[in-house]
Parts: structure tokens; sequence; C-alpha cells
């Protein structure tokens, strides 16, 4: 499926930056113009990051590997988790915990103890609890749900991380860096261009502007996994006796 057109992300605002008084200066190279004291992001510079975004999200899908899909800002967080689940990718959009990927082990503890509280939901184990020790079970079943729900199925680190916007999700982004975790991001004049591998210059604050950014991510992704499928079944097929 080819990426969106020149039009396609005119109509979805992608170009429209920040205030100038905002900007990074880092991001000079990808800003067009100014008009009446915003930036104007060129849309040419998106289109070429992008295709490289999605050329390498589309490897990693064909090789086997995960990408964490990353987006707590408010307007994006349906959008991004909806994008992460129809391609199985893991995704964070509730909150970012210090050491969600630096800290890993902790965060399986996290996850095991989820599940054993869906297993007990499940087999009736607790039955022989009070109403009250029940419900504070159920409460913190939901609480973990939320915060870790989207990488209850990884057991280990994903292979690179997704971002909208690296300025809110700073943290996410500095222990990617620690992990040597591959960095693909939506970033804004307000950013630092620099500080990933594969910056995607575009409005990251319009729903309409992460929506196509992601869903060419999530295209590439699929497109990966197709044809990992593929290869799989001709192996098959030639490992088959005639």
């Amino acid at each position: 499926m080819p990426n969106p057109t020149y039009k396609e992300l005119l109509d979805a605002g992608t170009h429209f930056g920040h205030m100038k008084s905002k900007w990074n200066p880092k991001m000079a190279e990808y800003i067009f113009m100014e008009r009446r004291g915003i930036h104007i992001i060129d849309l040419n510079r998106t289109t070429e990051c992008l295709d490289k975004a999605c050329h390498v999200a589309r490897q990693m899908a064909k090789s086997g590997k995960k990408i964490l899909f990353v987006a707590t800002k408010k307007q994006a967080r349906d959008i991004v988790a909806d994008a992460a689940r129809s391609v199985s990718m893991p995704y964070v959009t509730e909150r970012w915990l210090g050491g969600m990927m630096t800290n890993f082990s902790t965060i399986r503890r996290s996850i095991k103890k989820m599940n054993s509280i869906d297993q007990m939901l499940q087999d009736g184990s607790l039955t022989s609890l009070t109403k009250k020790e029940k419900l504070t079970a159920t409460r913190e079943r939901n609480k973990l749900e939320r915060v870790l729900g989207g990488i209850a199925n990884i057991n280990r680190l994903p292979a690179a991380i997704f971002m909208v916007d690296i300025h809110h999700e700073h943290i996410a982004l500095a222990e990617a860096h620690k992990l040597g975790m591959r960095t693909l991001a939506m970033v804004d004049t307000n950013s630092d261009p620099t500080s990933v591998d594969y910056p995607i210059p575009s409005n990251d604050d319009a729903s309409k502007s992460i929506t196509i950014i992601t869903h060419a991510i999530t295209n590439a992704i699929k497109e990966g996994l197709n044809e990992r499928q593929k290869a799989r079944e001709q192996t098959e097929a030639a490992a088959k006796p005639e």
C-alpha cells in the first residue's frame, strides 16, 4: 500500500508546526517557511522521512521483530492503541512508567500478577475472598490492565520504538537510547530530530496528522508480516516430501 500523498498530508494538517518562539533550531532543515508566527513543515521532507521509517518498520516486521508503539497524550492514545493492535504490536498509551523498558524484569512481575488475578477470576479461586477483598483485587487488576495491558504479551524487549511526540515521551526516548533500541517518531518543530534514528517531521498534535502517519507505519508493518508469512509457507511447501 503506497504511503500518503502530498495532498493527503496537506489535508490532514501534517504541515502545521508550532509557534516560531517554541521551535528547536535543529528542525531548520525540515521547515519550509514561517506563516503568521507559525512554522510550516516541508512536506517533501516528511514524505522522504516517512518512506525511510516505513521501510525500516517493514523489514523489522518481516524478520519477526517487535516495534513498541508509544503515545500517552490524550489525542493520540486511541489512534495508536488501535493501530498497534491491528498488527499485534505492543503499545503504551496510558502512561509511561519509569523503567518500563530499562527495568523490564520488574514490569514482567507486574504483568504476571495481573495474569494471575485474571486466572483466579476465571477459575473461581476468588470465591473464597470477601466481597471487599474481591473488589480490591478486581480494581488492582483493572489498574494494571490500563497501564500494562498493551505490553502483556511480550516476553522480551522490542527491537524498536515508534513514538508520537518525543518532547512528551522524553522518558521513553531516554530508555530506548539506553537499551540501544531503534527509534522512529513523529517529530514536531519544537523537538530535536537528531535524537531519533528515523524522525518523521510532522504535526504531532492534530489527530488527523497522527492518524495518517501512524497508519502509514502500520501498513508497512502489515506488508512485512505478509512477506514473512509467505516466506514461511514457501519454506514449509519446499520441505514437504513429494
